[in-house]
């Protein structure tokens, strides 16, 4: 169930992060609103992962993935498009992701 609760973590806050460009310094309504509610589900869902999961580990996975999701998201909607230097950063950071959700020990206890 953890890796239900974290992925629904990143989801709610990618979609927040998205809202909050939309939101224009929070006066938009409906986009503040989601932003507000959206992190509030992803840290809510976030705290059920720490239950099993390492805060260190659980955040470092939340950051990262929610990093490259809303750049991949702000390339398509907003045209922000990252040059090569960060595409390198954002495979590197996909990298460590991967390397601990497959290989650490410490994902879940």
């Amino acid at each position: 169930m953890a890796n239900l609760f974290l992925a629904i973590a990143i989801v709610t806050e990618v979609i927040a992060t998205t809202a909050m460009k939309a939101a224009e310094g929070f006066t938009k309504p409906i986009p503040a609103a989601i932003v507000v509610v959206g992190y509030g589900i992803s840290f809510y869902f976030m705290s059920l992962c720490l239950k099993t999961m390492d805060v260190g580990i659980v955040y470092a996975i939340w950051c990262g993935t929610g990093i490259v999701l809303i750049t991949i998201i702000a390339a398509v909607i907003y045209r922000q498009v990252p040059d090569a230097w960060a595409a390198v950063g954002m495979a590197m950071i996909i990298a460590g992701v991967c390397v601990i959700y497959l290989l650490s020990k410490s994902t879940v206890h």
